[in-house]
């Protein structure tokens, strides 16, 4: 206690304290008991504020306080300013969408458009009869596979016949006047020689001969020409086929002529080969080449697939249908087909060639017309593009992108031309699967 006093007078030496007495402390006999004496402290007299050391204190202090207050307003709003900046910064990043991206495939696939035909035979007949008469019996029905020349049915003429006959007769009379006529001719003509007959007279016996030897080729005729005829009462298949229709029956009557719609005997088809007519969209025209070769499927049999080849088209678009009717034959030795039958022709059209294909789903369609978001430069722009063929899963693009481009993958319908966009993933393929 004699040292605080001392200091304090050190520094204030105009000033003196008067010297305190402090009395000796007492101890209860607990506090000795505990060994824990309470200390008391000295008092060292009541405060004066004008002492200049207490003013000094107080004054550092209230610097050091106001100080540490600075520091944490300082820090309180350097800290919600970081975290302002964090904010605006995630908000931005959080504003700018994600796409996802492919690149365009170089070319396209080739492809296969599949097209309904009807199969016909390579050769479809009706066969009539070309006499009049009675059908007197039929050697064939339908389902019946007949070679050519095979007798099919037989036709009674009588009258036919009775013809025939008169006209073999006729023929024999013009015949033997011929004969006479050419003896009486050679006779004169001898006997003109002599100057025995006038040659006026020798002259009448050679047109006599002449006239008679036409009308003996005329009977001639007449005869081959019955006998053509009676050659019809055999019908006969034309060419190997297959028996389609019968539609006559023996005693039927059979007028050949007479009739302005004669009546069909039999119906011949060829089937051993097969002719399958296409009508192929006019898109598609100019990928159709004679000779290519087609494959045949139907309904009937999925599992068989058949070759066929484009033979010929008519070079013209219909005006109605604006399709190109195109010819395909196809073998059927073993009968796979029927005629008639409804089948599809899967035909290969060759791959496009400076073109690109993307997906599906990067097509917008706006009423600007068709487009495609591309990313440049982190911004979206919309290119409208022209497509060729579709590929369901893919479409093939003429115009508009290069394979460089990125496109974006299922935009949304909010997509403009200036956005900026980040890219989330990027696909190195378009090709359709």
């Amino acid at each position: 206690m004699d040292e605080v006093i001392d200091n304090a007078k050190a520094q204030d030496p105009v000033r003196r304290t008067p010297a305190l007495t402090t009395p000796q402390p007492h101890h209860s006999a607990e506090e000795e008991r505990l060994g824990h004496p309470a200390t008391i402290l000295p008092d060292s007299g009541p405060h004066n504020p004008d002492e200049p050391g207490s003013n000094r204190s107080m004054f550092v202090g209230a610097l050091v306080v106001a100080l540490l207050i600075g520091v944490a307003i300082f820090v309180g709003i350097r800290s919600r300013a970081a975290s302002e900046r964090k904010l605006e910064r995630a908000t931005e990043s959080a504003a700018i969408p994600t796409v996802n991206v492919v690149h365009p495939t170089v070319g396209s696939k080739e492809q296969e458009v599949v097209l309904p035909g009807n199969t016909q035979a390579f050769i479809d007949t009706s066969i009539y009869a070309r006499t009049n008469g009675y059908l007197k019996q039929w050697f064939v029905d339908i389902g019946a596979h007949v070679r050519q020349g095979e007798l099919l049915a037989i036709i009674d003429a009588p009258e036919l016949d009775q013809q025939l006959q008169q006209a073999e007769a006729d023929l024999k009379t013009a015949q033997a006047n011929q004969q006479l006529a050419q003896t009486t001719n050679v006779r004169w003509q001898a006997l003109v020689a002599k100057h025995a007959v006038s040659q006026q007279e020798a002259d009448q016996m050679a047109g006599d001969f002449a006239a008679k030897q036409a009308a003996s080729a005329a009977s001639e005729a007449n005869v081959r020409r019955l006998l053509q005829l009676q050659s019809y009462e055999r019908v006969t298949a034309p060419f190997d086929g297959v028996i389609t229709a019968r539609a006559t029956d023996v005693g039927s009557l059979i007028d050949a002529g007479s009739s302005a719609e004669p009546h069909e005997l039999f119906h011949l088809d060829q089937v051993g080969k097969l002719r399958i007519f296409v009508s192929v969209p006019e898109a598609y025209s100019e990928s159709i080449r004679d000779g290519a070769q087609v494959e045949i499927t139907q309904d009937a049999d999925p599992g068989r697939v058949l070759k066929g080849t484009v033979t010929r088209n008519s070079n013209a678009i219909n005006q109605t249908t604006r399709t190109l009717n195109v010819e395909v034959d196809v073998d059927n030795t073993h009968g796979d087909l029927l005629p008639g039958a409804y089948v599809f022709v899967h035909m290969k059209l060759p791959a496009g060639f400076n073109t690109v294909t993307i997906p599906s789903n990067t097509l917008i369609f706006r009423s600007q017309g068709l487009e495609v978001g591309v990313v440049r430069t982190s911004h979206v722009q919309l290119v409208p593009i022209t497509i060729g063929h579709d590929f369901g899963s893919a479409v093939e693009v003429t115009s508009g992108i290069t394979p460089q481009d990125q496109v974006i993958l299922d935009p949304s319908d909010s997509l403009i031309s200036g956005l900026q966009v980040e890219i989330g993933s990027v696909d190195g393929s378009a090709s359709a699967r």
